[in-house]
């Protein structure tokens, strides 16, 4: 590329380090005042890296501080100017000058020294300190005399340094250059022939300084000389060289040293006056000489990490125009004034918590400007359980895990590191690096319970909340979010997702049918816990569902039985004693608890002071001895309550016949069975009958017209016929016209009561000792008497005939007994 030298050094070595960091370095050489962009060196050649190395170490140089001129382009590889360098600007006269910083990576970290030198070109041309020289020499001085001139100064360095100088006109006048050392020249002016003051009272003459580069370069100074009477001595210094110690730091007015010349002449001629003839660029303004005494004294800044060494040119002059020249060495010397600047490599504060122990987590360069004991540097970390700094060289430390990370202990660490010289007194310097700890999917979740147990009362609204689970995650983030799943199982052989569903978010249970408690009174069923995390880790609670009763179920009666028609009596003989058991009101309630706790009360009685119901049990006793003032007919209303809340209740009515014999409580029944009957039928039964006989009518008509035509269709047919007529009648047939009767051949059996005139039927029927069962239909009855009580077989039924013995009616009683019990039959 234009502008490199034809010369490029490349140095390359590179060592692996135990630490998993590699430190390599490599060398190139580059001139100042290259354009930006410029291409420096093939970075990954010459390290043997590979691009896509650098690409995933998101490759970056580090310089320490932050002023890089140079930056990596990671896509090719390469090395590039980033801004234009002025090499005077940089270094001044220091050679050589050179760029370090290092090209770091990452994952894992690895760091290579790269240093760029920065080489001279003649880009700034010699330069006087003024434009002007005033000389007053003596016309008595002699040939050979010289004179010296204030040097030029060259930014640059090497063969672009300051060379050669030249002076115009030369007839007079000749330059004689003395090497002082240390590169020093020192230019002066000699007198090649007498001067004439009566011929020329004043000279002028050009000095000119060239520099050796390509191409060269040159800076003047015009120099006046007056021609003065004779003055044949020079000042002399005491020595031609003066050493001087100053510390760094030193206050301004410190007294540097102090230069001495004698002048042999006497008067004006002898009188000295002290002047800085000459000083580089970097101590400008920081000393002063007092022109009587020759003290040098500081006025500026010194600092010993920016300039070690300083070199003042001195002169003395008399008042005659002759001078004399020597130079002041000031040395700087350390002090501890530099604290330990500390810098932290890497930009990442992540590390995850499943890093393995002597992972590195960044690096540390550290660096100390003073020298000597006061440069050496030590440093520690205050975290010396978890992490080690280790030193990988003399500026740089890795820090690295020391044992197994959890998030979950510690999210975070502030890592102080404390780097300290050894320097009197010692000074030091710390930073503060925090690292966070990115989390690993390894804490699955967990319940606050090991196991739930819930209630709901029963007849409750689908959707209704029951409960909530609650399982935290310990991890972070994606991995601590918490899914909560119903397991699949069944619940008497019923998938449990019809019972209950799980919201995934929140926890919470709700339930999706309502209970009914006395269908299923518990179940069980298991809820998964499950994090976010890839993949994802999970846990399980097993959650009761314990179903409440609630009093939604009233008492039933199952004894004595309510039946739609039939009248239930219980017989109560007027003999019997006070506290005789007429009957037992049994009763029972589906619910549990409480809520089937039941309790009986007497609500209505025909005689209240007759008869008491058991409070517990439901026993209907009598109160007192009954006598024949008391109604056959008693009637007795109980209520059942439970003891819910609210309570519950049903109501059963229990008739008694307070009687010694049946036909006695019948009489007494009877009108009452039949009263009740037509009076709550009546309407129903009338329309009935209407209906009936409506249809009989229309029928029997069509029958008989049908009849009568086929007849007269008949006796057309046998009337037209030739045929001799002979009626046919069948065995006992008889023909109706003549008599209107039919023969006594036909018989008719049917069964009746005894008492045909009453047509009372007498029922067979299994029941209890003191229980009648009545129909209003008829007037039939019949007790049969057996040892237990039971209840009616089929409470339905209002009328169960059994036929005791054959008995002939006649035809016009049946028919009248159908008629009365066709509505009774169709109920």
């Amino acid at each position: 590329m234009a502008g490199i030298t034809a010369r490029r050094q490349v140095l390359l070595f590179i060592s692996v380090l135990s630490l998993g960091a590699a430190v390599g370095q490599v060398s190139y050489s580059i001139p100042e005042e290259m354009a930006k962009g410029s291409f420096v060196g093939n970075i990954a050649q010459d390290l043997g890296l590979d691009i896509q190395r650098l690409k995933s170490g998101r490759a970056r140089v580090f310089t320490r501080d932050n002023t890089a001129y140079i930056e990596l382009n990671s896509e090719r590889g390469i090395l590039l100017l980033k801004e234009r360098i002025d090499r005077e600007a940089l270094c001044g006269q220091m050679t050589p000058c050179a760029l370090h910083f290092q090209i770091l990576l990452e994952n894992p970290m690895e760091f290579y020294s790269v240093t760029v030198e920065i080489t001279d070109i003649n880009d700034n041309p010699p330069t006087f300190i003024t434009n002007e020289a005033h000389f007053n020499i003596s016309e008595s001085v002699l040939s050979g005399t010289a004179f010296v001139l204030d040097r030029a100064t060259d930014l640059d360095v090497g063969e672009n340094s300051l060379k050669a100088y030249a002076l115009k006109p030369s007839d007079i006048f000749s330059l004689k250059i003395n090497n002082q050392g240390q590169g020093s020249k020192n230019v002066e002016m000699v007198l090649n022939a007498p001067l004439d003051r009566e011929k020329n009272e004043h000279l002028r003459l050009v000095l000119t300084a060239v520099d050796g580069g390509e191409p060269r370069m040159t800076g003047t100074m015009q120099i006046h000389i007056n021609v003065l009477d004779a003055n044949d001595n020079a000042p002399v210094f005491t020595q031609p060289v003066y050493k001087a110690f100053i510390k760094e730091n030193a206050p301004v007015g410190t007294v540097v040293g102090t230069v001495t010349a004698t002048d042999a002449d006497d008067g004006s001629n002898g009188r000295i006056t002290y002047s800085i003839s000459a000083m580089l660029d970097h101590a400008y303004g920081i000393f002063e000489i007092n022109k009587r005494s020759g003290e040098v004294t500081l006025i500026g800044k010194v600092d010993y990490e920016k300039t070690r060494t300083f070199q003042i040119n001195i002169r003395a002059s008399d008042d005659g125009g002759l001078s004399g020249s020597c130079k002041l060495i000031a040395d700087v010397i350390d002090t501890n004034d530099n604290r330990p600047d500390i810098h932290i490599m890497s930009k990442s504060n992540v590390i995850s918590e499943d890093a393995k122990p002597n992972t590195v987590v960044t690096m540390i360069n550290v660096e100390d400007a003073d020298s000597s004991e006061n440069g050496k540097v030590q440093c520690d970390i205050n975290d010396s359980n978890s992490f080690i700094l280790k030193s990988v060289s003399e500026k740089f430390y890795s820090l690295m895990t020391d044992s197994d990370l959890d998030r979950e202990r510690a999210s975070e660490y502030n890592i102080t590191v404390t780097c300290s010289d050894e320097g009197v007194p010692p000074l030091s310097s710390s930073v503060t690096l925090n690292l966070q700890i990115s989390d690993v999917n390894d804490n699955a979740p967990v319940f606050d319970r090991s196991s739930y147990e819930a209630y709901i009362v029963e007849n409750n609204t689908p959707g209704l909340s029951i409960f909530t689970v609650k399982a935290t995650d310990a991890d972070w983030n994606q991995n601590a979010r918490v899914s909560y799943i119903l397991e699949d199982s069944s619940v008497n052989g019923v998938p449990v997702s019809s019972y209950v569903s799980v919201s995934a978010d929140s926890g919470v249970i709700h339930a999706v049918r309502s209970f009914d408690y006395e269908q299923i009174k518990h179940f069980h069923f298991r809820v998964k816990a499950q994090d976010g995390g890839s993949p994802p880790l999970c846990s399980n609670v097993t959650v009761k569902i314990m179903i409440q009763d609630q009093n939604d179920n009233p008492p039933q009666v199952l004894y004595p039985v309510q039946t739609g028609g039939s009248l239930v009596a219980e017989m109560v003989p007027r003999s019997a004693d006070v506290g005789y058991l007429v009957t037992k009101v049994v009763a029972v309630d589906v619910d549990s608890g409480q809520n089937a706790w039941l309790s009986y009360k007497l609500q209505k009685a025909t005689d209240r002071a007759l008869f008491e119901v058991g409070l517990q049990n439901g026993e209907i006793r009598t109160i007192r001895q009954v006598t024949d003032k008391d109604a056959v007919k008693q009637r007795l209303t109980v209520i059942v309550e439970d003891n819910g809340q609210p309570s519950r209740s049903a109501t059963v009515i229990v008739n008694v016949a307070v009687a010694d014999s049946f036909p006695e409580v019948l009489s007494e029944f009877t009108e009452l069975t039949l009263d009740k009957e037509y009076n709550d039928n009546l309407t129903f039964y009338l329309v009935l009958a209407l209906a009936v006989v409506s249809f009989l009518f229309i029928t029997c008509l069509v029958v008989i017209i049908s009849v009568k035509i086929y007849r007269w269709r008949q006796s057309r047919i046998l009337y037209h016929s030739n045929l001799p007529v002979i009626p046919y009648y069948p065995p006992r047939y008889s023909d109706t016209l003549g008599t209107g009767t039919l023969p006594h051949v036909y018989n008719y059996e049917v069964c009746r009561t005894t008492d045909s005139r009453k047509s009372d039927c007498k029922f067979g029927r299994a029941g209890s000792q003191n229980v009648l069962i009545m129909d209003p239909s008829s007037t039939g009855t019949m007790q049969r008497i057996q040892s237990e009580k039971s209840i009616l077989d089929e409470p339905d039924s209002p009328l169960e005939v059994r036929i005791s013995q054959p008995f002939k009616i006649n035809i016009n009683e049946l028919m009248l007994v159908i008629l009365f019990s066709a509505p009774r039959i169709a109920t």
